[in-house]
């Protein structure tokens, strides 16, 4: 059967019909959407014009709040201007794109926070042999790396969309496309590469998650064993925002996406969408600001520079 939705693509999700709700509704995403690429954007200049934030961990934190400036960018943008016109509707390459970037960013995500982890398991557990393990070399082909991986198991999703077939409703109960949404509309019974997709991006995250907490194993260890109070703070201090950021990341996710399902679209859907694309990129710069004073100091230094050019 050929795939009717290539001209009129699919529907999203609108819980209501009402002006005023919709209203609200574009005004709280703009609002958040706002804050998240000031957030982001913020630490993505401070790690790049800062000298003192040139090192393994702030190199990975900036390609993170990139990573959640794209993920922000990626669904509330379409879904306000949707509540603004009025509109349910995305194309069909529009939402293949969505999905593409869905299965990116968050499965490259999940690499930059294995590999920060592995910073701190280096920094903390081996500090002598740190600079020449996480040197410029290795550092880029950790970042390259999550950025391949996340690429290759996105365009594996999205080529598959092409070869699915919808014969029934094109309503997606789903603020934006992702894999789940658009295979509970699709009435192929076969999706072979949907499924290896699947199974390769279940254990590729599990992998990484087993690497941080083997990770993070060690470094209590090693932080328990400091004589010193103050190193023992100064070391957690450095380790619980990432532990927060993975927290946050990982519950989200497993909302999102073990979440029953349901024939109509009710707030749990939204909410659930809105924790795993919206609450990380919104999170995880204020996580990281709060007990930083690396970040602290250099976003002073930046307000202090601003204020004397204006």
């Amino acid at each position: 059967m050929k795939n009717q939705t290539f001209l009129s693509g699919f529907s999203l999700l609108r819980l209501t019909d009402s002006m005023v709700l919709l209203g609200l509704q574009a005004a709280l995403f703009s609002l958040v959407y706002l804050l998240s690429t000031l957030e982001n954007l913020t630490i993505v200049l401070l790690t790049v014009l800062d000298r003192h934030l040139h090192t393994p961990m702030y190199f990975f934190l900036r390609h993170l709040s990139f990573l959640d400036l794209c993920l922000v960018s990626t669904t509330l943008p379409k879904s306000i201007l949707n509540s603004i016109t009025l509109s349910d509707s995305i194309s069909f390459l529009g939402c293949v794109c969505q999905l593409f970037l869905m299965v990116l960013l968050p499965e490259s995500e999940v690499g930059i926070l294995t590999a920060m982890s592995y910073d701190r398991y280096v920094a903390i557990c081996h500090p002598l042999h740190y600079e020449a393990v996480m040197n410029k070399r290795f550092c880029v082909r950790l970042m390259a790396l999550s950025w391949l991986s996340g690429g290759a198991l996105g365009t594996l999703y999205s080529a598959e969309t092409f070869f699915l077939n919808f014969c029934g409703s094109n309503r997606i109960h789903q603020f934006f496309c992702d894999v789940p949404a658009i295979l509970e509309v699709s009435c192929s019974e076969e999706h072979a590469a949907m499924n290896v997709g699947v199974a390769l991006g279940v254990l590729s995250s599990f992998s990484c998650l087993v690497c941080i907490l083997v990770s993070y194993v060690f470094i209590f260890s090693t932080v328990l064993k400091m004589p010193s109070r103050e190193s023992r703070s100064k070391s957690f201090s450095t380790c619980v925002p990432h532990l927060m950021v993975v927290g946050t990341f990982v519950l989200t996710g497993i909302a999102a996406y073990l979440k029953p399902t349901s024939s109509e679209p009710n707030l749990l859907d939204l909410v659930c969408s809105m924790m795993y694309s919206v609450t990380p990129p919104f999170l995880n710069p204020i996580i990281y600001c709060l007990r930083n004073r690396d970040i602290q100091s250099a976003l002073r230094k930046f307000l202090r520079k601003a204020k004397g050019f204006l």
